[in-house]
């Protein structure tokens, strides 16, 4: 089967179509399919119009055009388009409903009506855009929002099916009208065992972490109360005094920098290392310098919708979470048996971590189970199997 994957923007700089699109693509073709990537590289302009082969997957970054902003959007996504039909695939997968990727599926249904795209068209959503979505998050003006919003309830309910990441994406397909049986859960999976072979020895040296236990905070700050969470890592410092915080991330406006105020102000600060923004390559030494993580996770809309990645790499490092038992984090971890998800407030949070803590047994059965369990259960061989269904493979 040949497989067009259409993304609205490219590799790096933003996590889906590398973190998600591209590891399927590489597992599809694994499995005898033929892939290519059509992407607009806007946050990485040194891509654009760069082709080539990787694991059998086909990356094709298009020219991006020098046109007025509105223009050159759409010129980008005929481009796109061009490139999609001279792959003549059997099967275009588009991921997320919205920008270049969403006029793409447009166009494509238009092209079928008069008979001259053929193929299968398949929507993908990883996080939901409309009200009290991301539209709310990012810095979009009025008419962006409302355009986003329109092609994302547009584009969920008239392609031939849908993968979606998460059980929260899944209902709200469902309430749009979507048919349970052109709806495919297709959460965010793990490539291969990279994320518990790392050297720890390396980044405690670094930072003078010593002996000390470390609670590792891998985060992008936005999506839980600040406050709350500095709290409860203060007062687990409080009861366990030779652990520290190890703070890994940026925030998307800035918001690390009230995290370390909010750590200065209670006391925290001390035994807190706030390393910032960390490349890929690097993640591995410093999952494997802690001893356990908290993923905090706020009940929202957007949380409740996401599937994150990052928390699929705190379990593939086989390390022991304590996560707020939100969304899809209860899909990836098992109370009791592959992680903790105790309740929605800050003593419940404060007792599960000084519980893993100060129990090393328990530190190491639940980072063994949530490792197993996320190889297992959530390997992308395995979720191709998926794709192919919402492919009619």
């Amino acid at each position: 089967m040949r497989v067009a994957m259409v993304g609205p923007f490219g590799l790096r700089a933003k996590g889906t179509m590398g973190v998600r699109a591209l590891p399927l693509a590489k597992a599809l073709a694994q499995r005898g399919h033929e892939l290519h990537m059509i992407l607009p590289s806007w946050y990485h302009p040194e891509d654009a119009g760069r082709e080539w082969v990787e694991e059998g997957v086909a990356i094709c970054n298009i020219p991006l055009p020098s046109a007025a902003p509105g223009v050159q959007h759409l010129v980008a996504a005929g481009r796109m388009l061009r490139r999609v039909l001279d792959v003549r695939p059997d099967v275009v997968h588009c991921f997320k409903p919205k920008a270049h990727s969403g006029m793409v599926a447009m166009g494509l249904l238009c092209l079928r009506r008069l008979g001259i795209f053929q193929g299968r068209i398949v929507v993908d959503t990883d996080d939901w855009e409309g009200r009290g979505g991301w539209n709310e998050i990012e810095g979009y003006g009025a008419a962006q929002r409302a355009l986003f919003a329109w092609q994302e309830r547009w584009g969920l309910r008239h392609a031939d099916a849908l993968t979606v990441a998460s059980r929260t994406l899944e209902s709200l397909a469902w309430s749009l009208g979507v048919s349970p049986s052109a709806t495919h859960y297709l959460p965010n999976g793990v490539s291969c065992a990279k994320m518990g072979c790392g050297n720890g020895s390396r980044v405690r040296e670094m930072y003078g972490l010593g002996e000390s236990l470390v609670i590792l905070l891998y985060t992008r700050f936005f999506e839980y109360d600040l406050e709350r969470v500095v709290t409860v890592l203060s007062r687990a410092v409080g009861q366990v005094p030779d652990a520290r915080v190890l703070v890994v991330g940026r925030g998307l406006f800035g918001e690390e920098e009230r995290f370390v105020a909010l750590a200065r102000e209670c006391g925290l600060h001390d035994a807190m290392v706030y390393a910032g923004w960390v490349s890929a390559e690097e993640l591995p030494d410093y999952f494997a310098c802690a001893d356990m993580a908290i993923y905090p996770f706020e009940d929202s809309l957007v949380n409740r919708a996401k599937c994150s990645v990052k928390l699929v790499d705190l379990l593939d490092a086989g390390l022991a979470v304590v996560a707020d038992r939100v969304g899809q984090n209860r899909e990836y971890i098992e109370n009791g048996a592959s992680g903790l998800l105790p309740g929605d407030n800050k003593d419940g949070l404060v007792s599960a971590v000084v519980s893993v803590l100060t129990d090393e047994s328990l530190r190491l059965r639940l980072g063994a189970a949530a490792q197993e369990r996320v190889r297992r259960a959530f390997g992308w061989p395995r979720l191709a199997e998926v794709a192919e269904r919402a492919y009619g493979a």
